[in-house]
């Protein structure tokens, strides 16, 4: 998330009055809007209307900019700061500065306590006092750009975000794209009609049951409970919302449960003439929750004409429990998960166990802890719960193997165990079960982008994916989906269409800096121009000289250009930040590094860059070890060696288009030019990867994803 920076005369005196009360804990949305004279509902409505966000969280984020401002401006300890900004207790402090800004508040502090090095073209600046006050100046700028460019980074790699980049289409008679179009469906938030609003999250817990029901049905598109989630209080129409999450249908609904009875008013409405079709009553007892949940389904489908096939019936059908308070208590549980906080995630657990011991068969009760205990892990070097998660997710499994949550908790058990190729088979067995499932398409998009490098397979559920999760409009967050669609588009061939995706994404958010860094290599796909994309890089570079991408991304660039000594000064930069901050990053970058040090005659060095490599080597299980394994051979002056491994390589499928573009730069092939079987060799790579481009491309169009 960005700094908020949000115009208008009510959401300045808002902030002032937040900054007024920066250090009252208890200072919330009633008291803002006592302060602002209006009710609490006039106020929620009007912070949403202008910051797409709820008041909660503009309240939060004022109090976080100001611990910035704090860190960045004073000696305070980190303890002080979470107090002066009403947080009580520091953990939770950190926890937020860090969903917010993708680092803790003590990284934060020690990068503002860095100097920033600048260099022009490997010219050290003399740092006498005049220009130390220049550069103190300078890096705090550059370090407001480090906060954004960190999380989103994050934020890239955790949540591809997704959203509809289809162009909408007039209506006509036999268009079959069309027809597909309107078997989609947005289930809108339930209101709760209970005059206890500690019944939320049972009024929740329908919505999310009719959710999952349709998700259950392929011949539909459902859009995720994420994004139609900012619908709740909202003051659009009917037609407003169709449009702007691109389906033909909404849901609407409402409930109140007194005592053992519940009701629910359910009605589908045809979004075009903001008409209802099929609208329902149900008065019922609790204990018939499950056949309101399932009849409510089979209706919509039917209303809507969609083909439900007898195993997905099967799958409709199916009780979670016959036991109410378990039930009760799995939803209680549910609405804790949506925080994702510690503290809710703690909460949501202990429903979940209350919900198992009234039934110790519950299935789906045993995933969610086991998908709780993935989030409690998620990013943290010591993983103290992947015991308890596999053990929660084997008994799911145990009591319903063919439950998509059961599947989603044991795939995460194996992903926070980084075994990843293991995960896969659950995950895609998943969407047997629920084909909706867009969070496991998202997962699956960042395995095969990441960690399983599939070219074919990342484009392909990227592009599932925005088609299902639809959340996130403001413009900082389109500016990432865009990014993702764009390196998907060029990692597979498709510079032109990547081009056209990278200007929306700059478009939406001209800072966003990994835009502008994928830009200039898509625009090097389309143009082959290696000086234009050096000196691009070294613009890119000097807007935050502590990125290790675009350090070894420069470094690289001279390397390709022979001009040895340059790229040095930046591999050697580039080895000092994964010193710093302790991390190995692109240890196939480790060969380029000792060739280099190889062709300034400094041999201790290349050896120990080289065994770093075969290290890498000995590990390496991907689809490029072979290529790898040829540049080894290539270095080692073994050129018949290099072109077996390259012809092995030949036969592979989904590896990136950037092999093609960047392999015949690499200095080391050139002892390669004169070998009898080198024309042939590369020529095979190239053959092999555009066949399985035009065949991407057939599949995709046939399948409407392109």
């Amino acid at each position: 998330m960005s700094k908020i920076s949000y115009q208008g005369k009510f959401i300045e005196q808002a902030e002032a009055l937040i900054l007024e009360n920066i250090s009252n804990e208890q200072f919330g949305v009633s008291e803002l809007a006592e302060l602002m004279n209006m009710s609490r509902s006039n106020l929620l409505r009007k912070i949403k209307k202008q910051t797409q966000g709820s008041a909660s969280q503009f309240i939060r984020e004022v109090r976080l900019q100001k611990g910035m401002t704090l860190l960045e401006e004073t000696e305070l300890t980190i303890s002080e700061i979470s107090y002066q900004v009403g947080f009580s207790n520091n953990s939770y402090f950190t926890k937020c500065f860090k969903d917010y800004y993708g680092y803790s508040p003590g990284e934060a502090r020690k990068k503002i306590d860095e100097q920033i090095e600048f260099e022009q073209d490997g010219v050290k600046v003399e740092e006498d006092n005049q220009n130390k006050d220049t550069i103190k100046v300078a890096e705090k700028g550059f370090f407001q750009q480090y906060r954004i460019q960190i999380l989103f980074g994050i934020f890239l790699v955790l949540v591809i975000a997704a959203f509809s980049f289809y162009p909408k289409k007039e209506v006509s008679n036999g268009d079959e794209e069309n027809a597909n179009s309107k078997k989609s469906i947005a289930v809108l938030p339930f209101k709760n009609m209970s005059s206890d609003s500690d019944n939320l999250y049972f009024v929740n817990g329908l919505m999310e049951s009719t959710l999952n029901n349709l998700q259950k049905i392929e011949d539909i598109r459902v859009i995720s409970r994420t994004s139609v989630e900012k619908y709740r209080d909202t003051d659009k129409t009917i037609l407003e919302i169709a449009q702007e999450l691109n389906v033909n249908y909404l849901i609407e609904g409402s409930g109140q449960r007194a005592g053992d009875q519940v009701l629910l008013n359910i009605q589908l409405i045809d979004a075009s003439m903001d008409t209802p079709i099929w609208a329902e009553q149900y008065n019922h007892k609790t204990a018939d929750i499950f056949s309101i949940q399932n009849e409510v389904a089979k209706k919509i489908a039917e209303a809507i004409e969609v083909t439900v096939t007898p195993a997905e019936l099967k799958q409709i059908d199916k009780k979670p429990t016959e036991n109410v308070l378990a039930y009760d208590y799995y939803l209680k549980g549910l609405e804790a998960l949506q925080t994702k906080t510690e503290e809710g995630l703690q909460a949501a657990i202990s429903s979940f166990e209350k919900a198992i011991e009234n039934d110790s068969k519950f299935a789906l009760a045993y995933a969610q802890v086991a998908i709780c205990y993935y989030y409690l892990d998620v990013n943290k070097i010591e993983k103290k719960y992947l015991d308890k998660l596999n053990e929660y997710a084997d008994n799911s499994l145990l009591y319903d193997s063919t439950s998509e949550l059961s599947l989603i908790a044991k795939a995460l058990y194996y992903i926070n165990a980084n075994e990843f190729r293991l995960a896969i088979p659950y995950l895609e067995k998943a969407l047997d079960y629920n084909p909706n499932a867009s969070s496991v398409v998202l997962i699956l998009s960042d395995i095969y982008a990441r960690v399983v490098p599939d070219t074919k397979k990342y484009l392909t559920y990227a592009l599932k994916g925005i088609k299902l999760n639809i959340e996130a409009n403001d413009s900082v967050s389109k500016s990432f989906i865009y990014l993702n669609l764009s390196n998907a588009l060029v990692q597979n061939g498709f510079a032109k269409e990547a081009s056209k995706y990278i200007e929306e994404s700059l478009k939406y958010n001209p800072k966003n800096q990994y835009s502008t860094y994928l830009k200039n290599f898509i625009d090097y796909a389309n143009n082959k121009d290696l000086e234009s994309l050096r000196k691009k890089m070294l613009i890119e570079w000097r807007k935050d000289t502590t990125r290790a991408d675009i350090t070894q991304e420069l470094a690289k660039t001279y390397y390709f250009q022979e001009d040895y000594e340059k790229s040095l000064v930046y591999y050697e930069k580039y080895i000092s930040i994964l010193t710093t901050d302790k991390i190995d990053l692109y240890p196939a970058e480790n060969i380029k590094i000792a060739y280099t040090y190889k062709k300034l005659g400094l041999p201790n060095k290349a050896e120990k860059y080289i065994q770093k490599y075969k290290d890498y080597l000995e590990e390496d299980e991907s689809i490029y070890r072979e290529a790898s394994l040829a540049m080894l051979y290539l270095y080692e002056n073994i050129p018949d060696k290099a072109i077996e491994a390259y012809d092995k390589f030949s036969s592979q499928d989904g590896f990136q288009y950037w092999v093609l573009l960047f392999m015949k730069e690499d200095p080391l092939l050139n002892q390669l030019q004169n070998h009898p079987r080198y024309d042939e060799t590369i020529e095979k790579i190239e053959v092999q990867f555009w066949e399985k481009h035009k065949i991407l491309k057939e599949t995709l169009k046939k399948e409407k994803l392109l």
